[in-house]
C-alpha cells in the first residue's frame, strides 16, 4: 500500500453496515406501527436528529422516538440501527418537505418534538438583513442553514406537541444578542406555551468533558421547568474510557479494530458500567483510530497534558524521530494531549478530520471511535454506520445523551397530559408585559428621550448617545434634552445652545464631539442612520445607545442591566459566567417583536435610577412584584408591604 505526504499509508477504514432496528418501520407501514409497537407509548420526533445522540437522550427519560429526521444518510443508517420509528431523509429547509412531514405525522399523537438545527452566528449576516428573514420566513440563498432554525419552528407549529427541546452551541444566541432565541420564544409564548432558556454545562450531567450547551425549553401543560440537582463531582476521562483495553502502537501500523475482546477490571467506574449496559460480555466494538506518523509517535511520547505546540521545539531539539512540520506561531494548539484526572477537550466534528486535538493520556495515539463515544456518552452496543471518519463526523455533531436526558426529564408530563389548559399565559409573558407597559408611561412622559419612540429621531439618539456616558442627572439630562426635542437636524445655533446649556465640562466635552455633524443635514436624515455613529466617532457604548434609540432590536449588556436581569431571577449580579449567564437573565426580561427595543430601554433606566447596586428604590420599580430578590433588598415599599407579609 502506498504512502501519501501524510506519512502513513493511504486507506479509507472498512465500511460498517447496519441492520435496521426490529422495531423501526417504513413510511407505508408507520400507521401499523402506531398501532402496534407505537401505541400507548409516549411519541416523539427528533428534527436534524444526526446520528441520534438527542434520540437516545429522550428515549432514556422515557419517550419513544416515532420519527427522526435528517439529510445526511450515513447519520440516518446510524439512526434508524439503534432507534424504533421512522428514520428519514429529508431537506427541512424545503417547505413542500415540511408539507410532506405534516402529512406523514398526522395520524400520530406527538407529545415532543426535539432537535438541534443547525445554525450560524447571525452576526455576520446583518441585523437587517436577519430581521427580514425572521419577519417573512425568507430563504438565505448564501446559506440555507441559516434558515433551518425558521423550519424547526415551522415544524413545532404545524406539529402542536406539548413539550418542545431545541439544542444548540451557545454562539446561537452569544453572537446575536439572542435574536433568534428570542424570536423562537416569542412565537412559542404567543402559541400557548411558557418557555426557559439556559446555558448549561454537560459536565454537570455526567458528561466527561468541557461542553456548554444553550437549550431552550417548551411546555403548554404548566409554567414548571425543574432541572434535577447537578452533579457536584465531575466525571474523569480515566473514569470514562480507562477500562478499555490497551491498544498496541506500531507507527504507521494499524491501530484497534471493530471488534476486540473486553474484560472488565474489578474497579469499574459508575460511569463505565453504565455504558456497558445492554452490551455482550466480552466484547467491545469499534475501538480503532488512525495510523500514528512516525513523527507523531514521538510527539505524542514527550508531550504532556499541558504541553502546547509551541513548546515541542525545544522537546525535539536534536532528535531525528520527531519535528514539528506545523507553523508553531500559526498552530499553537494544534495538538492536545488529554489528562486522565480532568474532563476531556469537547467533542466536535473536526475529530472527523485529525486527532491532534485528542491525543490518549498514555498510548501514543489519539482517541478511539469507542472512547470518542464514551466521552459523548453513547453506551457500547451503540454503533455507528459507515466508515471510521463517518462515526467520528456523527460522534462530534451528536448531543450527549446523558445531557440530552437531563433536558428532557424537565420536560415529563405533570398530572394528566391529555387535559392541558388553554392559554396558558407564562410567567416570563407577563413580567415582560408589565415592563412595556411601564415603558410606555414613561415615554409620554420625561423620559421620553431614554426610550426609541414611535418615529425615532437620529439626532435625539445621537445627543442622549453622547451625553450620557457624563453620568448627568435625570432633572438635568431631561433640562438639557427639552432644547433638541423640536428638531431633527442639527443647526449651528443648536448646536451652540447645547453647548451654552452644558451643566459640566464633562457635558460640555461630549456635545463638541457633535460638530462634525453641524449644518449638515443630509447626515441627519432617516435613511443615513446608521452612518452617525462613524461619522461622530462613536465608542462601541455609545453607538450601541444610539442604535437602541433608533429602534434597533439589541440587548445592551453592561454592568447595571445585567444587575437587574440578575436581581430579578435571583441570582447574584457577580456570579462566574455573567456575561454569558447574564445574557440568558436578561434575555427573559427583554423578550422579542416590536416592542423589545422598548423594554430594552426600560432595562437600562431601571437599572441607573432604580435598581443601583446600592439603595436600590424598590417602590418605584415596575419589576419588583416578580423580584425573586426582593425580600433580600432594603426599600421603602419592601419594607412598608412585604414586611407585613
Amino acid at each position: 500500500m502506498k504512502k501519501g505526504h501524510y506519512g502513513v499509508p493511504l486507506e479509507r477504514s472498512d465500511y460498517l453496515k447496519l441492520d435496521p432496528n426490529e422495531n423501526s418501520c417504513t413510511l407505508e407501514g408507520f400507521q401499523d406501527w402506531l398501532e402496534g409497537f407505537g401505541k400507548g407509548k409516549r411519541l416523539a420526533v427528533d428534527l436534524f436528529s444526526g446520528a441520534g445522540g438527542l434520540s437516545s437522550g429522550i428515549e432514556r427519560a422515557g419517550w419513544t422516538t416515532a420519527a427522526a429526521v435528517d439529510f445526511d444518510e450515513r447519520a440516518l443508517e446510524t439512526h434508524r440501527a439503534n432507534f424504533p420509528g421512522l428514520s428519514l431523509k429529508m431537506d427541512l429547509g424545503d417547505p413542500a418537505e415540511r408539507d410532506r412531514l405534516e402529512s406523514v405525522l398526522r395520524p400520530a399523537k406527538i407529545d415532543l418534538v426535539a432537535g438541534g438545527p443547525p445554525c450560524q452566528p447571525f452576526s455576520r449576516a446583518g441585523r437587517n438583513k436577519i430581521r427580514d428573514l425572521v419577519k417573512n420566513h425568507g430563504r438565505d440563498p448564501e446559506d440555507r442553514r441559516k434558515e433551518l432554525w425558521s423550519a424547526y419552528l415551522d415544524m413545532v407549529k404545524r406539529i402542536s406537541p406539548r413539550a418542545v427541546l431545541m439544542e444548540n452551541v451557545p454562539d446561537m444566541g452569544l453572537h446575536d444578542d439572542f435574536f433568534v432565541i428570542r424570536t423562537i420564544e416569542e412565537e412559542l409564548e404567543e402559541l400557548g406555551y411558557a418557555t426557559q432558556v439556559r446555558l448549561v454545562d454537560a459536565w454537570h450531567y455526567g458528561v466527561p468533558q468541557h461542553r456548554k450547551r444553550l437549550i431552550l425549553l417548551a411546555r403548554r401543560d404548566v409554567d414548571d421547568f425543574t432541572w434535577r440537582k447537578p452533579d457536584s463531582v465531575r466525571t474523569t476521562l480515566r473514569e470514562a474510557i480507562g477500562d478499555l483495553p490497551e491498544l498496541e502502537v506500531v507507527p504507521t501500523e494499524r491501530v484497534g479494530d471493530r471488534e476486540l475482546k473486553y474484560r472488565k477490571p474489578r474497579d469499574l467506574s459508575a460511569f463505565a458500567a453504565k455504558m456497558r449496559e445492554k452490551t455482550p460480555r466480552g466484547v467491545v466494538w469499534d475501538h480503532m483510530t488512525r495510523r500514528v506518523r512516525i513523527d507523531d509517535h514521538r510527539i505524542f511520547e514527550v508531550m504532556e497534558p499541558d504541553t502546547k505546540y509551541s513548546d515541542l521545539q525545544e522537546k525535539l531539539a536534536e532528535d531525528e524521530r520527531g519535528y514539528q512540520r506545523y507553523s508553531a506561531e500559526k498552530y499553537t494548539d494544534k495538538y492536545k494531549k488529554l489528562a486522565w484526572n480532568k474532563l476531556s477537550r469537547t467533542i466536535t466534528a473536526h475529530i472527523a478530520k485529525d486527532g491532534y486535538w485528542y491525543i490518549h493520556p498514555q498510548q501514543l495515539r489519539t482517541l478511539t471511535v469507542r472512547e470518542a463515544a464514551r466521552v459523548q456518552t453513547f453506551p457500547d452496543h451503540f454503533r455507528f454506520a459507515g466508515t471510521r471518519s463517518d462515526a467520528f463526523h456523527q460522534i462530534g455533531n451528536a448531543v450527549p445523551p446523558l445531557l440530552g436526558e437531563a433536558a428532557a426529564e424537565v420536560l415529563k408530563p405533570v398530572g394528566d397530559a391529555t387535559a392541558m389548559p388553554v392559554g396558558l399565559r407564562p410567567h416570563w409573558r407577563q413580567v415582560r408585559s408589565g415592563l412595556t407597559d411601564w415603558a410606555r408611561q414613561r415615554l409620554v412622559g420625561k423620559d421620553w428621550y431614554q426610550f426609541p419612540g414611535e418615529k425615532p429621531v437620529s439626532l435625539h439618539a445621537a445627543v442622549v448617545a453622547m451625553v450620557s456616558g457624563a453620568k448627568t442627572k435625570p432633572a438635568v439630562m431631561a433640562e438639557l434634552m427639552t432644547n433638541v426635542r423640536s428638531s431633527k437636524t442639527l443647526t449651528a445655533a443648536l448646536f451652540r445652545r447645547l453647548v451654552d446649556a452644558a451643566p459640566s465640562a464633562s457635558v460640555r466635552a461630549r456635545v463638541d464631539r457633535l460638530a462634525p455633524l453641524v449644518d449638515r443635514s443630509y447626515d441627519w436624515q432617516w435613511k443615513k442612520r446608521f452612518d452617525v455613529p462613524a461619522k461622530l466617532a462613536m465608542k462601541p457604548a455609545e453607538a450601541a445607545l444610539y442604535r437602541l434609540l433608533i429602534g434597533e432590536d439589541l440587548m445592551l449588556v453592561g454592568q447595571s442591566t445585567l444587575r437587574v436581569a440578575a436581581r430579578v431571577n435571583g441570582i447574584e449580579p457577580d456570579h462566574a459566567n455573567r456575561l454569558s449567564e447574564g445574557r440568558v437573565n436578561l434575555v427573559k426580561l427583554v423578550g422579542a417583536g416590536a416592542d423589545a427595543p422598548l423594554r430594552m430601554g426600560a432595562i437600562r433606566l431601571i437599572g441607573m435610577d432604580l435598581c443601583r447596586e446600592d439603595q436600590p428604590v424598590c417602590s418605584e420599580c415596575p419589576l419588583i412584584a416578580h423580584c425573586a430578590s426582593r425580600k433580600e433588598l432594603p426599600g421603602d415599599l419592601l419594607t412598608l408591604t412585604f414586611g407585613q407579609e
